[in-house]
């Protein structure tokens, strides 16, 4: 008996060991799961014309182990669209997630919105929303899904409020498709974002780059001359707050999930961050950071 609890004391401790040897290798990542399968925890709420957190009719949820977007509770879409934040801001990162669109769309829903939702990367948070606003400045990978018939590209950019380059060109388009397949039915679809700053952004369907742009900015208006500030629901100040930073770099902001009128399902929503400490003598050291930030290094016994 006394042997049988050696051995097992000795396997409990051989396994911490082994499993604070394994978190504390510099090649190992560390993806942060964003959603925890359960609730709505560390995520703002915002849609358009409600109060910060105002979750209405439900349109977030978790059912499943799935972060939902639905609208079985609407009579009519009335132009809610809204965005769930997460809490933590990024700069360098990639996110990735695992997506199905399902049902259809609710009445009342524009008809390019058929089949249509997104992620947005380096978004402006949920409290600096105006009330009425319909969309956040942030760069949106737009998903869309198929309609079978005919090619339909997801993993596309859109840009409110923002404005990006491509080979060097600026690109005065609001939205620019990718190159992926098209993807029918309520099937699963993995897409990422590889995230770096002000300087370079990819996307990915699966392990395949679908679309690569630069030089992420403020600017270009907020869709476009027909639409612009006023149109997407902007207070006056907010407006010219964006405006004022016109042509800035777009560095670093928040990762928000869109509902904008059809149904949308994500299994996970997951993010590894590129940046922090990049000294090897460090325990907190990753081999895989591309941004340095030597603030954050932790020290054995310090």
């Amino acid at each position: 008996m006394n042997r049988l609890v050696h051995l097992l004391v000795s396997f409990s401790l051989l396994f911490v060991v082994s499993s604070a040897m394994a978190q504390s290798s510099p090649d190992k990542q560390e993806w942060v799961q964003l959603f925890n399968g359960k609730d709505l925890r560390d995520w703002d709420i915002k849609i358009a014309d409600q109060p910060l957190n105002d979750n209405y009719k439900n349109t977030f949820r978790v059912e499943n182990g799935m972060l939902r977007i639905a609208y079985d509770q609407y009579k009519t879409f009335d132009g809610k669209y809204g965005h769930l934040y997460y809490k933590t801001p990024f700069s360098y990162y990639i996110v990735r997630f695992t997506y199905r669109f399902v049902g259809n769309q609710i009445p009342g829903g524009d008809s390019w919105n058929v089949r249509n939702s997104g992620v947005m990367v380096h978004s402006q948070s949920a409290a600096s929303l105006s009330i009425g606003q319909t969309f956040p400045v942030s760069l949106e990978l737009q998903l869309l899904g198929g309609l079978d018939k005919g090619e339909r590209h997801t993993a596309n950019l859109c840009t409110p409020g923002t404005q990006v380059s491509m080979e060097g060109k600026p690109r005065g388009e609001h939205c620019i498709d990718s190159d992926s397949k098209t993807y029918n039915g309520d099937q699963w679809v993995t897409a990422s974002a590889i995230v770096l700053g002000d300087s370079i952004v990819h996307h990915l369907v699966g392990r395949d780059t679908v679309l690569t742009y630069e030089k992420p900015q403020v600017g270009g208006g907020f869709v476009s001359q027909d639409h612009d500030w006023k149109a997407g629901h902007f207070s006056q100040e907010a407006a010219t707050y964006w405006m004022n930073r016109a042509n800035t770099p777009l560095g670093t902001g928040y990762i928000a999930l869109q509902a904008e009128s059809h149904p949308i399902d994500f299994k996970t929503v997951e993010v590894l961050n590129l940046k922090g400490c990049t000294d090897p003598k460090a325990l907190n050291y990753k081999s895989y950071f591309i941004k340095s930030d030597n603030t954050l290094c932790k020290y054995k016994g310090k």
